[in-house]
C-alpha cells in the first residue's frame, strides 16, 4: 500500500473512531484498565498536564491533529487564542467551541498566519518517514520567530517497532491499517535536532508518555 493510501486509511480510521476516542483516553468501556494500570495512567497524565502549564503556552497557539479536543480544552485555559486543526469533521464536532476550528489535512495545509506555539499530541507517531521533514517544515512556517513546540506521544514500552504499519480495530471490530512509529526520547531529540529544533523531552514517571518542548 502506498504512503498516500495508508494516510487516507488513517484519516478514515480517526473519522470512524471519533465517537469512542474519548473512551480510550478516559479508559471507559472497551478501553478500561485494571485499577493499578489506570492509576499509573492518570498519575502520568497529571505529570504532563503540569509540565504543559509550566511551559506556559501563551499568545496564539496552533494545535495540529486536534481531534476531539482533549488537549484543546487545556490549551484554551492557558493561551490567549487556540486554532485547532484536524483533517476530519467528525472529531472536530466533539472539540470545544472555545477554539477556532480548521478542517484541513496537515500535509495539504498552508498556514496563512504565524503562531507563538505549535502543539500536537499522539500525532508525530502517525507521520511517515517520507513526510517527516516536510511536517517539520510546516511547523517552522507556522511559527513566529522565537516560536515554540510542545508535543506528547506514547512510549515504546514493551512494543518492538517493526516498520511503520500497525493494524488498529474499533470497538465494533472494524479494522484499519495505519501508520505508527514508536520513538525513544533520544532518537526523537536527535532526529528533530537535525532539522534545527531543540526539544527537551522527558519520559513520564510510570513510562506511559514521552513529552516536552522547545524552540
Amino acid at each position: 500500500m502506498s504512503t498516500d493510501a495508508r494516510l487516507a486509511e488513517q484519516r478514515r480510521y480517526y473519522a470512524e473512531r471519533a465517537p469512542e476516542y474519548d473512551d480510550w483516553w478516559y479508559r471507559r468501556g472497551h478501553y478500561a484498565l485494571d485499577a493499578e494500570t489506570e492509576a499509573r495512567w492518570w498519575a502520568d497524565v497529571a505529570e504532563v498536564e503540569e509540565a504543559l502549564r509550566a511551559f506556559a503556552p501563551r499568545g496564539d497557539v496552533l494545535e495540529l491533529a486536534a481531534g476531539t479536543g482533549i488537549w484543546t480544552r487545556k490549551l484554551v485555559d492557558l493561551a490567549d487564542r487556540v486554532v485547532a486543526l484536524d483533517a476530519n469533521a467528525e472529531p472536530l464536532a466533539f472539540n470545544t467551541p472555545a477554539a477556532e476550528h480548521v478542517q484541513a489535512d496537515v500535509f495539504d495545509w498552508h498556514p496563512a498566519e504565524r503562531f507563538d506555539l505549535c502543539f500536537f499530541s499522539f500525532w508525530l507517531s502517525h507521520v511517515p518517514e517520507s513526510r517527516f521533514d516536510e511536517f517539520w517544515s510546516l511547523v517552522r512556517r507556522a511559527l513566529k520567530p522565537g516560536g515554540r513546540v510542545f508535543l506528547l506521544e506514547g512510549t515504546i514500552g514493551d512494543r518492538a517497532p517493526a516498520g511503520e504499519d500497525e493494524m488498529r480495530s474499533l470497538a465494533d471490530g472494524l479494522e484499519f491499517l495505519i501508520i505508527k512509529r514508536y520513538w525513544t526520547l533520544a532518537e526523537l531529540e536527535e532526529r528533530v535536532g537535525r532539522l534545527g529544533f531543540r526539544l527537551s523531552l522527558h519520559e513520564s514517571t510510570n513510562g506511559v508518555f514521552l513529552y516536552g518542548g522547545g524552540s
